[in-house]
């Protein structure tokens, strides 16, 4: 059966990194974000309350474009980072700092809303969880440039978004993964434990969750 996995999470939680690993495991295809030249992002940087509006429905067409694409794809995929994202935590967080106004915030929304209906959601989305401090250091670690203004606090408050978006989320079934306490870089029975909940989330199983001790155990495989 042919399935759509979309991969949620914040910045440096290693989202393109599970997705690669899973689709190696899997036999599944794997669906990254490609590079959108967006026509708004240097005004956007020049003046964030003039622009945010104009550049986040860009971005919103641009995914909503790629959702559908992939409902449609001939064989199983993983996506990075889901649709939902954009709107639920990107575009929220520029209101809740001001850079996008009452107005435009509203009308935005009203397009993710009213676009979203007709869209089938994935069979899974999967959220991974790891707190601010650990982010920081992934995110120190893998050395990208344009990240080294990332502080702490902007993380936690993209954290406390997510959270109250995940437990929100009713438009599929999510199975959500403690990332601070599972390296499925280092430790290959990590990385199974994380196929094997998959598996059981998408066979229908309603409470899915990792438990210490065979996380413990997985990390010994």
């Amino acid at each position: 059966m042919k399935r759509f996995i979309a991969i949620a999470g914040n910045i440096g939680v290693g989202k393109s990194t599970l997705v690669n690993m899973l689709c190696e495991q899997m036999g599944w295809e794997p669906f990254f974000e490609p590079v959108a030249q967006n026509p708004y992002l240097a005004d956007f940087y020049e003046d964030m309350s003039a622009w945010a509006f104009h550049s986040q429905v860009f971005f919103l067409t641009h995914r909503l474009r790629s959702h559908l694409n992939l409902t449609q794809h001939s064989s199983s995929v993983i996506q990075d980072r889901s649709l939902y994202e954009d709107a639920e935590i990107f575009a929220y967080n520029l209101y809740r700092q001001g850079n996008m106004s009452e107005r435009d915030y509203q009308t935005y929304r009203d397009l993710y809303e009213t676009a979203v209906q007709f869209l089938p959601p994935p069979d899974l989305v999967i959220y991974l969880r790891a707190s601010a401090e650990t982010l920081l250091s992934r995110i120190s670690r893998r050395g990208r440039n344009y990240e080294t203004a990332i502080t702490e606090e902007y993380l936690q408050n993209l954290n406390t978004l997510y959270e109250g978006w995940i437990e929100n989320f009713t438009l599929c079934p999510i199975l959500a993964i403690p990332a601070d306490d599972l390296d499925y870089v280092a430790h290959n029975g990590h990385l199974r434990l994380i196929v094997s909940k998959i598996e059981a989330k998408l066979s229908g199983k309603e409470e899915v969750v990792f438990e210490a001790d065979e996380m413990a155990k997985a990390a010994e495989d």
